[in-house]
């Protein structure tokens, strides 16, 4: 008899549900975009209650195009976008206000503040990360310090807060769970990452209070179940992770030394360390990649808040394209002499420059320069920025003690996400990375990620070591690029994060 594995894989534009069968192959999809509310400059929100009904639509959709009944489902899995922070009433699941989305700005100044502190060697020391608007912590000290009441509030245990994760989590279970796995709690610069706990030195300088968070479990564990009053019948939520972690894990990259790089609204690449922190010199963050079994597997980390992000802008801002698909046609058109660069710093710079108050900048704008010319810098600009991270990852491992009984990085890259399924995007990032990069069968391995720890903990699915076995390449793209061109290129990418760093 077929058992299911149900993923819920909510994300920064979008919530989709996908249905797995016995093989690991799609059985059923559903999916519905959900609105980004930009209140004020370098602000970024969604409405809660929206993101909470678009995965139960889209888990509706994907049951009656699979044609299966709820019941079949052995398991779910959740999978999220990262950071974005929820703060609820624990006795009526009313949130106190908007989520405040892992893009927002609002709190650069505070973050700078504690820098000028000389904090930020302490929150990287516990927490892998850097003091930035990024992670959740400073998130949550804003909706205490500025929703009238809500500090006393939490004070008095009346408030819950959680990542995507546990707000979806503590709605399905009808308010019987409240937590979170520690992947997403490691993104909130108030998990201590070696310890494996919430770190009270790290609460206090935030002034926040304990009793508000989630409790901390395992990717695969036991979170409760989601009511039958949702889907129509009972069904275990085995599996969380962050979107990230979950694609490490969709794209089998369970060695260290082994890297992949998912291209959504963002792009983030992240290299398995082992059992091993590696400190970075560059900026990057040392993450966990997973926690499994109660053993902690560790990484790098470089994120790119813009990608493709950066193509809703040309279609949504600029109105140069009318679907992401013609991108690949326009790129191919574009003139090779014209030499425009995008610095996509819409909401400043991410890894390895971490600069929150860098805007967006075009370079190299001539006469003939057109939409065809704008469109091809914005698929580099993904491109390039890897490239970034790339050399910055390399340099750190070289020099970490992880390296030991392990080889050098392989220079292959296995790509996931939507912007993956551009050819010509793949084949420039292959040209300036002089490197191989790998294209799955199955481009949504978040979701995968997320089923495979469900079906793992359920026991329907095979452990690691199976579940590798049946990672399948779709297309490998080899470098091609001439070296001085690829040099003149990058160099003038350089140049181009020199003007907008000034």
């Amino acid at each position: 008899m077929a058992s299911y594995i149900l993923a819920i894989d909510q994300g920064t534009t979008s919530s989709r549900a996908i249905l797995f069968d016995n093989h690991f192959s799609e059985h059923g999809v559903g999916q519905q975009e959900i609105k980004q509310w930009y209140p004020k400059p370098g602000w970024v929100e969604h409405d809660p209650h929206e993101i909470l009904q678009s995965c139960v639509d889209s888990v509706f959709m994907a049951i009656e195009k699979s044609h299966i009944k709820p019941a079949e489902i052995e398991a779910i899995g959740i999978t999220n976008q990262r950071e974005t922070t929820i703060i609820w009433d624990k006795s009526t699941g009313k949130p106190i206000y908007n989520a405040i989305v892992w893009q927002d700005r609002r709190t650069a100044d505070y973050c700078k503040q504690l820098k000028d502190d000389g904090l930020e060697s302490l929150f990287c020391e516990k927490t892998g990360l850097l003091l930035d608007p990024y992670f959740s912590a400073s998130k949550i000290s804003w909706l205490l310090n500025n929703v009238e009441g809500a500090r006393k509030r939490a004070e008095n245990g009346e408030l819950l807060f959680g990542t995507v994760d546990s707000w979806l989590l503590w709605n399905l279970s009808n308010g019987k769970t409240h937590a979170t796995d520690a992947t997403n709690a490691s993104r909130t610069l108030l998990y201590n990452i070696t310890e494996q706990c919430w770190d009270d030195e790290l609460l206090a300088i935030f002034d926040i209070p304990r009793q508000i968070l989630p409790d901390v479990r395992d990717c695969a564990a036991d979170y409760g179940k989601a009511d039958t009053s949702w889907f129509g019948a009972e069904i275990p939520v085995y599996g969380i992770a962050g979107d990230q972690h979950a694609a490490t894990l969709g794209q089998a990259c369970f060695q260290p030394g082994m890297m992949k790089s998912t291209y959504g609204t963002g792009c983030f690449a992240m290299l398995n360390t082992g059992k091993t922190r590696v400190p970075s010199s560059n900026r990057l963050l040392s993450t966990i990649a997973y926690r499994l079994d109660g053993k902690t597997t560790y990484a790098l980390e470089g994120s790119i808040f813009m990608a493709g992000a950066s193509v809703q802008w040309l279609r949504d801002g600029l109105g140069i394209i009318q679907r992401a698909d013609q991108c690949d046609t326009m790129a191919q058109a574009s003139d090779p002499d014209q030499e425009v660069y995008l610095v996509p710093a819409f909401t400043g710079m991410g890894a390895p420059y971490w600069d929150a108050e860098a805007r967006g900048l075009i370079c190299g704008l001539t006469r003939a320069s057109g939409a065809n010319e704008i469109v091809r810098a914005t698929l580099e600009a993904v491109c390039y920025q890897t490239a970034d991270l790339l050399s910055a990852m390399k340099d750190d491992w070289h020099n970490s003690e992880a390296r030991q009984n392990t080889e050098q990085i392989k220079t292959v890259l296995r790509v996931d996400g939507g912007m993956s399924a551009s050819n010509w995007t793949m084949q420039f990032l292959a040209d300036i990375l002089n490197a191989e990069v790998d294209r799955p069968e199955v481009l949504e391995t978040t979701a995968l990620g997320a089923a495979w720890l469900a079906g793992y903990y359920a026991g329907v699915w095979d452990n690691a070591d199976g579940f590798s076995q049946h990672w399948q390449l779709n297309r490998q793209f080899k470098p091609q690029m001439d070296q001085l061109l690829r040099d003149n290129k990058f160099n003038g990418w350089k140049d181009a994060i020199k003007r907008t760093l000034i």
